[in-house]
């Protein structure tokens, strides 16, 4: 009897350190941060996980770094923050696809505070195929921003022998440093066949400039492109394309901030000529690849399996903006960061007005559809909601315009017609648009709600595609001449899709609606 008592005795204490701990760890969980602490206990019943577009696994990321082909397949690098959001610093983290939409994590490649100069920021990775830097040929060499012991933005080389899994610090000291500017960062690497040199482009506030080097270590500053109206200018980009009757031209972007000129907050550009080591653009005022509110820090990269460099490129942006980058609801499954889709860029000449990026979703994401509606022709006068309900899905549809004031489709629609997102054509007004606004939606100032592209008033046939995916839209519009992006934050009961029109009628042709699966499964 005494031995059992000494054992119940010994149980009864080990339960009471046991919940001790428990209590003691929970309490701590809880002070570290409110995220973690209901990402463990309570799980949100729909996940706001993307299907078919990249996030980060865990934490947070931003700036996209353009990838690169080696090896059969693509290297992508990210900023990224595993201490976010208690705690600052970005690190390049690493993955890898070769279709696009499945990727595998491949870890942090560039850790944080790895040297005296602190975090990583935004830069750019080429292949040195010829040993033009001597660290033999096919390194991976980057050259990134990092904030100096000085406080500086200075530009710093890194190079990998492994093939991108890790990466190493050539020295200390900037291979590029600090020209007496406040900003000085995003280097952008490219190789120029015509002169055997790198070109190294640099956001330098609100102008950028040009640098030649021919081993990656030493710069000369050969030139600069000052913008006008368009505030911090970030992530530069500059490739040549062929264009559709064609001609070869130099396409220069950046991402910026036209609000006041009129224009988003995404990616400009500019075509024209490159040249003795400076950029001499067509026109003067920029366009846009995206007129959404989230597709910032933009990047476009060669197709890696054809030897065509000039025909077509891909790009991808991350899907925020600076104005409410931690105001996410998937903060409560412990991640915020999402990317755009891939997309195929084409250089277009239109008539007198000059020339213009296409953009098209990649085909890539078309594995993934399960099943598709079909309307061949809706008529609508006012309203027409669909049985065809969903809240992962790709739409497309013919927009035969009368003569009306707007037009268009609603998605992510509850049942009481409250809340949902709207994607139309106002012809009244001369533009295209996606209005937020009555969904859940990022902006808290509510300042952000309808994003805007000008449209011919004289269009009779417009062509919607539509692609919804958990927390974001992104609409193409005809030949992709223009596009919105924008997330969304709708509960999972809202899958409701209406046809409308205000002030006479329209005729939707050709409607499918295509289901998706997730890249996950």
């Amino acid at each position: 009897m005494d031995v059992l008592k000494n054992h119940l005795r010994k149980l009864l204490a080990a339960s009471f350190l046991f919940l001790f701990i428990a209590v003691v760890l929970n309490m701590s969980l809880w002070e570290g941060s409110k995220f973690k602490l209901s990402t463990v206990q309570n799980p949100p019943p729909y996940s706001y996980r993307a299907d078919y577009h990249f996030t980060s696994p865990d934490h947070w990321k931003n700036d996209p770094q353009r990838p690169i082909y080696l090896n059969g397949k693509y290297h992508y690098y990210y900023l990224y923050n595993k201490d976010y959001p208690d705690g600052n610093g970005t690190e390049w983290r690493h993955a890898t696809s070769k279709d696009f939409v499945h990727w595998k994590d491949e870890g942090v490649a560039i850790p944080k505070y790895t040297n005296e100069n602190g975090d990583v920021w935004s830069g750019s990775v080429v292949v040195d195929h010829k040993n033009t830097a001597g660290f033999g040929k096919n390194t991976l060499v980057a050259i990134i921003t990092q904030p100096s012991a000085n406080g500086q933005q200075e530009q710093y080389l890194w190079y990998s022998l492994d093939g991108g899994d890790s990466f190493s610090a050539y020295k200390n000291e900037p291979v590029l440093s600090n020209p007496g500017t406040e900003d000085f960062r995003d280097p952008k690497v490219i190789w120029n066949v015509h002169s055997k040199k790198w070109i190294m482009l640099m956001a330098e506030g609100s102008k950028i400039g040009f640098y030649e080097s021919g081993n990656l270590k030493d710069w000369k500053y050969t030139g600069g492109f000052q913008t006008e109206k368009m505030g911090l200018i970030e992530c530069p980009d500059l490739f040549q394309m062929r264009a559709s009757d064609g001609t070869i031209k130099w396409v220069m972007g950046v991402s910026a901030n036209g609000q006041e000129q009129g224009g988003p907050n995404t990616y400009a550009y500019w075509v024209g000529h490159y040249k003795g080591g400076r950029f001499v653009p067509e026109h003067e005022k920029p366009k846009w690849l995206d007129y959404g509110f989230d597709w910032y820090g933009g990047v476009t990269f060669d197709d890696g399996k054809t030897e065509d460099k000039l025909s077509h490129r891909y790009a991808l942006a991350w899907m925020n903006n600076w104005k409410y980058a931690n105001n996410t609801p998937t903060l409560e499954e412990d991640f915020n960061g999402l990317d755009s889709v891939v997309r195929k860029i084409e250089l277009k000449k239109e008539g007198q007005g000059g020339y213009f990026l296409a953009s098209q979703p990649n085909k890539g994401i078309d594995q993934f559809i399960q099943s598709t509606d079909s309307y061949r022709n809706l008529e609508v006068n006012g309203m027409k909601t669909l049985k065809t309900k969903g809240d992962v899905y790709q739409l497309e549809a013919d927009i035969r315009l009368m003569d009306l004031k707007n037009a268009g489709i609603r998605v992510r629609e509850s049942k009481d017609h409250s809340r949902h997102i709207d994607i139309g054509v106002s012809l009244e007004g001369g533009y295209s648009y996606v209005n937020r606004g009555l969904t859940a939606h990022p902006d808290h100032n509510d300042h952000m709600l309808e994003s805007q592209a000008p449209i011919d008033k004289n269009k009779k046939t417009v062509h919607l595609k539509v692609l919804v995916d958990k927390t974001s839209v992104e609409v193409f519009i005809d030949d992709g001449k223009v596009v919105h992006s924008n997330q969304v934050f709708p509960p999972k009961e809202d899958q409701g899709i209406t046809l409308f029109s205000e002030g006479g009628r329209v005729v939707f042709g050709n409607v499918k609606i295509k289901h998706m699966d997730s890249a996950h499964n």
